[in-house]
């Protein structure tokens, strides 16, 4: 990929996308000496969770924290089409799973009123592709959840993955 901090940009449209459905940026990348987390997120008052078929995203979020608080651990792949991983799916190993889940514990200890909220792992799979300047036919494409363009590149929010650890353990 020829984009220069694509990774930042996707992570950039992805916290945007958070917050557009009602959810508080509390923290970009943040590190410790286990690793690093693209984005800390949290919700007050709903679930987040998925009813039916159909994903119940949050509302708006309340002032003061609720029983159902909720924290997103959120993992940025941002891959251009045709990447070896996956989509970057591949790249969430059980070591990244790990240094994640104790990066995630340091943040709870460096902020214990946050310790008693529900906590996940998400991760947000973002395409960049080159905006081509001589488009010519038609191609089939999975709709975004939210997309951005920068310079001559355009990033698609392709897919939102909720609690993945658990799904990619359980497919993987």
């Amino acid at each position: 990929m020829h984009c220069k901090n694509s990774g930042q940009l996707g992570e950039d449209l992805v916290a945007q996308w958070l917050q557009s459905t009602g959810w508080i940026i509390l923290h970009r990348r943040f590190s410790s000496r286990w690793g690093e987390i693209d984005i800390i997120a949290q919700h007050d008052g709903g679930t987040g969770k998925e009813q039916g078929s159909k994903r119940e995203y949050p509302t708006p979020h309340s002032p003061l924290p609720t029983p159902h608080s909720l924290l997103a651990f959120v993992e940025v792949k941002t891959r251009s089409s045709g990447s070896w991983d996956a989509g970057g799916r591949s790249a969430i190993t059980p070591q990244k799973q790990a240094k994640i889940w104790r990066t995630a514990g340091i943040f709870l200890a460096q902020y214990p009123e946050k310790a008693d909220y529900s906590c996940r792992f998400d991760v947000a799979i973002v395409y960049c592709q080159r905006i081509s300047k001589n488009l010519s036919g038609v191609t089939a494409n999975q709709e975004a959840l939210a997309t951005s363009s920068v310079a001559e590149y355009k990033f698609k929010l392709q897919e939102y993955i909720l609690a993945a650890f658990d799904s990619l353990t359980d497919n993987g």
